[in-house]
């Protein structure tokens, strides 16, 4: 037996799953309350809004030591000829790489954040020296094959990479509500897919090749997420010159496809030799062939695409090639391409809108961002900690209070039902307008007001609703029309207190039963 206790042995196991897994999913919590058993502190089940993506949580703490102490004792006793079987030897391997991550997490956010200041190169090499001793200690011992191959720089770079893309899809992607959640863990697997094992071994060299199409309702921060997703591809690290073969800042090119005329898109895209077309008066590289080969080419507004266009973006992704206009010269594509569209594509492609040849090169990686009523849904905190996001970046230290008059504005004025058609970007000017005037009115148009009744069915058939708020906002409509709880249970099939509880949502833990209205 490789493992010294029974308990060095779950705290192997339970790494091994926790090394791989997906951070911003339940599971992560999971792995960690069963590597500490008794030590685990109950804390957040995820990363959100008032978490601190680059503070040091306790169990990270208490665990990180309990590796070190597991991976030294587990070295000594391979280097000492303890047998042991092929996957106890691949759980070791397991144990290093979340030890190794951990120990260089702190240079991977010097170079992410530059503070407190930049690292030098030569401080770089000396860490990364430091980082291969490290990787040679615990894993090249001798006389004993491990399963897994490990190049230091491929691991050096793999870390980089993890801790880039955590702090993107944390920074980029916010909310605390269970869509936020599930957009973030979305973002993560289109950097690493489900398999992580399988990324490193394989896949982080060819995830360009992926497109991926994000989709989405108007406002609901679909570039911010390509932005996460674009940013944090994996880069090599040259172990001669040790460096990073490219800087990831500068890798994110984004081009807004409904702002721009087809003759101006096609430009922009390809490029063009002078003389092209009117005003082309001298030569331009387009985005495709400024973009590096770990660069990401960001298709906003794909929808809105001219049929002629589309048919060039097609061979592009099919062949990765294509021509200057006016040229006739090839030339290669390299980068990766992330597409964006608040439209319904399945049923442009019915009326012959969108071509179905290239929705099928653009859908190899699919995410859909969910609207804000979505994401405030059953969680009324929820809307009060978004305002409190964009009040910090509108107000500074007087967040707190720029929080409570635009929740309590809203309150009065709008209700909890209010369907925050503009997601996102409308509650951004909400905020703001009640910081000018005090006040905030929605557009509304020309024609009469939608019904609750429309209002309903336009969402269901946008498939906008998730179930628990479906069932809720029927119920409120219902009880509009009769005024009485039980009658519209009758109506519904349901128990008198279960509509009670969706119509009056979070009141009725202090209401009771006192006072209905019948």
């Amino acid at each position: 037996m490789l493992f010294q206790t029974p308990e060095d042995r779950r705290r192997a196991t339970a790494i091994a799953r926790l090394v791989y897994c997906n951070p911003f999913l339940t599971e992560r919590m999971e792995c960690e309350k069963e590597a500490l058993g008794d030590e685990f502190v109950k804390s957040e089940a995820s990363w959100h809004l008032g978490a601190d993506p680059h503070g040091t949580r306790p169990n990270l703490v208490v665990l990180q030591q309990r590796v070190e102490e597991v991976a030294a004792r587990t070295r000594q006793r391979i280097a000492g000829g303890a047998t042991a079987t092929t996957g106890e030897l691949s759980q070791y391997e397991d144990l290093v790489m979340y030890l190794l991550y951990y120990r260089y997490k702190e240079v991977f956010e010097q170079l992410i954040l530059a503070q407190p200041r930049k690292l030098t190169p030569r401080e770089l090499g000396e860490k990364y020296d430091k980082f291969v001793a490290d990787v040679h200690h615990f894993l090249g011992i001798p006389g004993v094959d491990l399963p897994e191959y490990h190049d230091a720089a491929h691991g050096f770079a793999c870390f980089f990479q993890v801790r880039r893309a955590f702090h993107q899809i944390f920074n980029h992607i916010v909310g605390g509500s269970s869509p936020a959640a599930q957009l973030r863990a979305a973002a993560w697997q289109s950097i690493f897919t489900h398999d992580m094992r399988r990324y490193r071994r394989v896949m982080y060299n060819r995830m360009g090749d992926m497109t991926t199409l994000i989709t989405g309702p108007s406002g609901t921060g679909k570039e911010l997420v390509a932005r996460a997703i674009g940013l944090s591809r994996y880069i090599p690290f040259d172990p001669n010159s040790k460096s990073f073969t490219e800087d990831f800042a500068g890798s994110f090119h984004p081009l807004n496809l409904s702002a721009l005329s087809p003759t101006l898109i096609e430009s922009e895209l390809f490029g063009h030799r002078r003389g092209a077309f009117t005003g082309a008066l001298e030569d331009r590289t387009g985005w495709l062939e400024l973009c590096p080969p770990l660069g990401t080419v960001f298709l906003d507004e794909v929808g809105e695409l001219d049929g002629a266009i589309q048919v060039k973006l097609l061979r592009v992704l099919q062949t990765r090639t294509f021509q200057r206009l006016g040229e006739s010269a090839t030339r290669h594509f390299k980068g990766k391409v992330i597409a964006a569209t608040n439209r319904d594509l399945g049923r442009d492609m019915a009326a012959g809108g969108f071509r179905t040849d290239f929705y099928y090169r653009l859908c190899s990686d699919l995410v859909t961002t969910p609207s804000l009523r979505e994401q405030v849904a059953g969680d009324p905190k929820e809307l009060r900690n978004l305002i409190h996001f964009i009040a910090r970046h509108v107000v500074g230290e007087e967040a707190e209070t720029l929080t409570e008059e635009v929740a309590r504005w809203i309150g009065q004025h709008l209700g909890d039902d209010y369907a925050w058609p503009g997601n996102f970007r409308e509650l951004e000017q909400c905020v703001r307008n009640v910081l000018i005037r005090q006040e905030y009115h929605p557009a509304t148009s020309a024609g009469a007001a939608s019904s609750p009744a429309e209002e309903l069915a336009a969402e269901l058939d946008a498939g906008r609703l998730t179930a628990d708020e479906l069932l809720r906002r029927y119920c409120k409509l219902v009880y509009a029309r009769t005024n009485n709880y039980e009658e519209t249970a009758r109506r519904l099939g349901l128990d008198r207190r279960t509509v009670r509880s969706k119509v009056q949502g979070s009141r009725v833990g202090a209401d009771g039963e006192n006072g209905e209205g019948n």
